[in-house]
């Protein structure tokens, strides 16, 4: 096979580029095996872009192991607190307090930062003194 790559700016060069990934996963030549790894290098990068992956929401990830696990609200009351409380994570009105979290994690064996929210951005002041235009 040739050495080019294929720069991807379009799903139709997406098609064309998953086809010579496709073909390049039947070769054995040392050559192909390192473009195929830089061809699906570009896929995804180019994936990334246009498909970008949303982070967990917590009160997501929490109906997702009470569901895998066959639970209901009442069996989060020991996890969780009250009855209320529980509510108010699973809307997301609440956050998850570091006790809550290792109780999360003692249940269902996951990590930590599954269950941690991402710190939500402040706004930027502008500098004292400075005028919009």
């Amino acid at each position: 096979m040739d050495a080019t790559l294929i720069l991807i700016d379009s799903d139709a060069e997406l098609a064309r580029a998953r086809a010579l990934v496709d073909r390049l996963m039947a070769s054995d030549k040392p050559a192909d095996v390192a473009r195929l790894a830089a061809q699906a290098r570009l896929i995804a990068a180019y994936e990334q872009g246009k498909w970008p992956r949303r982070p967990l929401r917590t009160a997501d990830v929490i109906r997702y192991l009470m569901d895998q696990h066959g639970l209901s609200r009442a069996d989060m009351i020991p996890i969780l607190g009250t009855a209320s409380r529980v509510s108010e994570v699973l809307r997301g009105k609440k956050g998850l307090s570091m006790s809550m979290i290792q109780r999360l994690r003692t249940r269902f064996g996951v990590p930590a930062d599954v269950l941690l929210s991402a710190p939500k951005s402040k706004p930027r002041r502008r500098a004292s003194g400075t005028r919009a235009a």
